[in-house]
């Protein structure tokens, strides 16, 4: 088993929630140091950043996120994570790196390392961003407002990869949108809690929720153009302790998708006007409380750089290997990065699925059931040539926008 295995499979085993990564920050920590890097620490609460500064030329950002998922694991693997956390709402729960995010940091911590043992190859600097709390959509801006852009060396370009149930040596690289924006939304509606056996008395808030998740199912539907992404998912619902009692309150959380900015006003508009339609319709005297929790702007590759990098994929690769899967409804904070550097990005997905499981189930037209995809509870990645392919894919596109050494 090599040491990069070993890390995976121990990251794999060990997951941690957004903003708790303190143990997977400090063997990331330790095994850039172990390199030699400049590495700084604690940015943003557990971000890490390590510099590998190799003469002139371009500064290259490498990211990779670190936070795990309350999940619980059903992989039956022999490493499968049994960590229990505590939510930031305070309840407890299993804890399951069902995203790859393990898989992210071992590909970063493993191109360090040959991005390290090969400098007489390349000219310029590399930063490995090692971010946190991307499940919750805060850990970029959380690292940028920490100063990340003053600790470490201003970037040329950001550069990302992020896996996916595809199968493992394929890699998904788009030009411009990549995947949609998110805006996560709580609310909160007022009713009169009372008896079960007098409803007459209460303002039941349990079927205003109710009433209004069904609702908010049209907006999509009614509200937008035909052809335009847009999803509006209620996520979390939750109300009352007893079959017998009306409960005062009930709770949303409802999670928006989008890419085209005129589409996302227009949906966040409808979520908030069915909200407050359907309360006044219950009769509530209290307005509901709708806020905006976190949102993260939509992933967009520089087409420019996108393409030069597609070229040297193709190169490395071969053609067959690299593929367009087009705009997903996923999220990422990782342009917040970009964005916020004033420079391109490009971000891309590298396959994680057995070869071999994943043609059998398309055969039998069955992929997308069979083939456990992120945030599943049976997402498994098959350990190799995923390892070494995403290794390969992330020194690939740092040397692309490297110069050659002079000589």
């Amino acid at each position: 088993m090599t040491s990069l295995t070993r890390l995976y499979k121990d990251l794999h085993a060990h997951p941690e929630l957004a903003f708790e990564e303190h143990r997977t920050a400090a063997i990331v920590a330790e095994r850039m140091t172990a390199l030699g890097l400049q590495v700084i620490e604690g940015i943003g609460g557990t971000g890490v950043a390590a510099v590998l500064a190799n003469g002139p030329g371009p500064t290259v950002w490498l990211r990779a996120d670190m936070d795990g998922l309350p999940v619980h694991e059903l992989t039956g693997l022999d490493y499968a994570s049994t960590a229990i956390a505590t939510t930031a709402d305070g309840l407890e729960t299993p804890v399951m790196h069902a995203c790859g995010h393990d898989m992210h940091v071992t590909w970063l911590v493993g191109a360090m390392e040959q991005l390290a043992a090969h400098r007489d190859e390349f000219s310029g600097t590399i930063v490995a961003v090692f971010q946190p709390a991307e499940e919750v959509i805060a850990g970029a801006a959380a690292m940028v407002d920490d100063g990340l852009l003053t600790k470490v060396p201003h970037p040329d370009i950001v550069l990302g990869q992020h896996i996916g149930p595809l199968p493992a040596g394929l890699v998904s690289l788009t030009s411009g949108a990549m995947m949609a924006a998110s805006d996560d939304i709580s609310v909160v509606m007022h009713g009169r809690g009372g008896h079960g056996s007098t409803p007459q008395r209460t303002i039941d808030p349990v079927l205003a929720a109710a009433s209004t998740v069904v609702r908010l199912q049209s907006v999509v539907s009614r509200e937008v153009t035909p052809g335009e992404l847009a999803v509006v998912t209620v996520g979390k619902l939750q109300a009352g302790t007893k079959s017998n009692i009306i409960p005062a309150d009930a709770h949303l959380g409802v999670n928006v998708r989008s890419v085209d900015a005129s589409t996302r006003e227009r949906v966040l508009a409808a979520v908030e006007r069915i909200v407050r339609a359907e309360a006044a319709a219950s009769g509530m005297t209290t307005e509901p409380d709708v806020t905006l929790l976190a949102s993260a702007p939509a992933t967009m590759n520089d087409p420019d750089a996108a393409e030069r990098l597609r070229s040297r994929f193709v190169d490395a690769f071969g053609d067959r290997a690299v593929i367009d899967y087009g705009t997903v409804s996923g999220s990422e904070d990782v342009s917040v990065l970009s964005s916020s550097a004033g420079v391109p990005l490009v971000y891309w997905f590298t396959g994680g699925a057995d070869p071999v499981a994943f043609a059998a189930a398309s055969a039998a037209g069955r992929a997308e059931s069979d083939i456990p995809s992120n945030h599943s509870p049976y997402f498994a990645p098959v350990i190799e040539p995923t390892l070494q392919h995403g290794i390969d894919a992330l020194v690939v596109a740092a040397r692309t926008f490297l110069e050659s050494p002079a000589g």
